[in-house]
């Protein structure tokens, strides 16, 4: 995953960014804007995909006080425990199926 900042971000606030993701789309989107607009810090969390034909996804964190980079990290992080705990789940079920 190739993650940089939209161009013109560097003149505001660290605690606002705008994050471009590189191949990405709503799949990543979506879920990354679920667990981050959550944060009690985050003032506003959002994306886009500018173009279909495009393979990219525009990120915008805005938030108080924590710098808009930690979140991304933190997001970032929280989604992957959610995913692994999913895949965890999955596999449980599937093989007390198995067992049955």
């Amino acid at each position: 995953m190739m993650i940089s900042e939209l161009p013109g971000d560097e003149n505001s606030a660290p605690t606002c960014r705008t994050y471009v993701f590189q191949n990405e789309s709503h799949t990543l989107g979506n879920a990354l804007k679920c667990i981050i607009s959550r944060y009690e810090d985050v003032e506003f969390c959002g994306y886009t995909v500018p173009h279909p034909a495009e393979s990219k996804m525009h990120f915008r964190i805005q938030a108080h006080e924590t710098p808009a980079l930690e979140i991304l990290k933190r997001g970032l992080k929280d989604l992957e425990k959610v995913c692994d705990h999913t895949i965890d789940l999955f596999e449980k079920e599937v093989n007390d199926f198995g067992k049955s």
